[in-house]
């Protein structure tokens, strides 16, 4: 913490994105470089997986359920198209490389996910928070998290079995559809109701820690039932974000998200050798090249079919040319499996911080991009443009004037009362919602 805390104090000096000085702080403390004596390079990766919780966790006090439902085609068509194209992308690089069909594939899966850590904090760090385009960016990177777990789920039957198990598969899709159902429906009906009773009882302290402890329990939930820690985190963060007290909890875990995030980025940091970098320089530029270049491609191409505007669907794609956490956790699964190749790993690591050092400077490059691209248009494609901008107006505008309209929990307490919940559960889910949305700071 002490390199971590001169290193980003002079990476903030040179304008520099803070999270790589944090991942330079772990190559200077690291192994690698001046040897294991300062730093227990386990007990700093320990703490690094806390960190990925938390975060995640402050990602979803962010997240609010009706923002995804309302950016859902952008969301599926988008992270769809991502994940389809990248993951060819990356098979085509295992395969040039002469990698086996398994380590193409983990391969494959590394380089299919953006960093949701990295693009948030690349988005608040160039005072992007407030563009349209985050709230379609967001759930793409929620609905790519979600995948990753099926993902996993499916290299480790590849790597075990040495085959595809379909219904197995499918299972597990059902299994997590379910779960999530479960956790959000119980999640809404019961904590906002237990908050309201408390309330007089919650000061910082106490209302903190409950927190965390509703978190932690969620992570605990999500391992026993075979799904992802980080999942069970962002879970109960969006849960959460449904109370009154969402407001309050998400600025008092803001100091603790950043202490772990940075012990995160240094535990990635340590990670990696400089020599290897040198030994694999072409791997790395090769692999940086494919990241960046697919995921403009593809985030573009996605967020456009979802239909997103051209200048936001070139912002976000702008955004997600990196890679992160779910690229070192399935990096981890195959080597604790036994089955990834010794080069890929210090590739991977050392691909992922140069595409985050790369990040805000290509991000800053987006609009200029678009101008480009709209100037140089042909009148069809620039008719088509316009015509899509035109029509995402008018939908916020008619969002805005609907709003005496019934609401999403209005409607659902309408279905399901038809259907097969009682209408006391009904009545205390639409009163929990509502309470969220009359809260002032809401």
């Amino acid at each position: 913490m002490i390199t971590a805390g001169v290193v980003s104090l002079l990476f903030k000096l040179l304008k520099q994105p803070v999270v790589l000085g944090y991942i330079v702080a772990g190559v200077l403390v690291g192994p690698n470089l001046f040897g294991g004596s300062w730093v227990d390079a386990e007990n700093v990766e320990a703490w690094g997986n806390i960190g990925v919780l938390f975060v995640l966790f402050c990602i979803g006090l962010e997240f609010r359920l009706k923002n995804l439902i309302s950016s859902g085609k952008v969301a599926a068509v988008g992270a769809l198209t991502i994940i389809g194209g990248m993951m060819l992308f990356g098979y085509g690089v295992g395969q040039f490389a002469e990698l086996d069909m398994i380590n193409s594939l983990f391969l494959a899966g590394m380089l299919c996910m953006s960093s949701t850590t990295i693009v948030m904090k690349a988005i608040d760090e160039a005072g992007m928070s407030k563009e349209r385009f985050v709230k379609g960016a967001t759930s793409i990177l929620i609905v790519e998290d979600v995948v990753a777990v099926v993902l996993m789920v499916l290299l480790s039957s590849i790597a075990i079995k040495h085959q595809f198990e379909g219904a197995e598969l499918i299972n597990k899709v059902a299994v997590l559809a379910v779960t999530l159902a479960v956790w959000f429906i119980s999640g809404i009906l019961i904590i906002p109701t237990f908050l309201r009773w408390v309330k007089s009882y919650l000061n910082d302290e106490t209302l903190i820690i409950l927190a965390l402890g509703l978190c932690l329990g969620m992570v605990l939930t999500a391992e026993a039932a075979g799904f992802s820690s980080a999942l069970g985190a962002f879970v109960m963060g969006s849960i959460l974000a449904e109370t009154v007290e969402s407001h309050r909890i998400e600025k008092l875990m803001t100091p603790l998200k950043n202490v772990f995030a940075a012990i995160f980025f240094v535990s990635v940091g340590m990670m990696i050798n400089p020599t290897s970098l040198v030994e694999y320089w072409p791997s790395i530029l090769l692999v940086c090249s494919v990241i960046i270049v697919g995921m403009i491609l593809f985030a573009t191409l996605g967020c456009w079919w979802g239909g997103a505007t051209m200048r936001d669907s070139m912002l976000t794609s702008f955004s997600f040319v990196q890679i992160g956490e779910f690229s070192f956790i399935i990096a981890a699964l195959g080597t604790s499996l036994g089955v990834l190749h010794p080069a890929v790993y210090p590739i991977i690591v050392a691909s992922s911080v140069v595409t985050t050092f790369l990040t805000p400077y290509i991000m800053k490059a987006a609009v200029p991009c678009y101008n480009f691209l709209y100037k140089h248009a042909s009148a069809r494609l620039r008719a088509k443009i316009d015509a899509r901008e035109q029509k995402v107006a008018q939908a916020e505008l008619a969002a805005q004037q609907s709003s005496d309209k019934p609401t999403i929990a209005q409607k659902a307490q309408h279905a399901v009362r038809k259907t097969f919940i009682t209408k006391h559960l009904v009545d205390l889910f639409i009163k929990n919602m509502s309470a969220h949305d009359n809260d002032p700071a809401s």
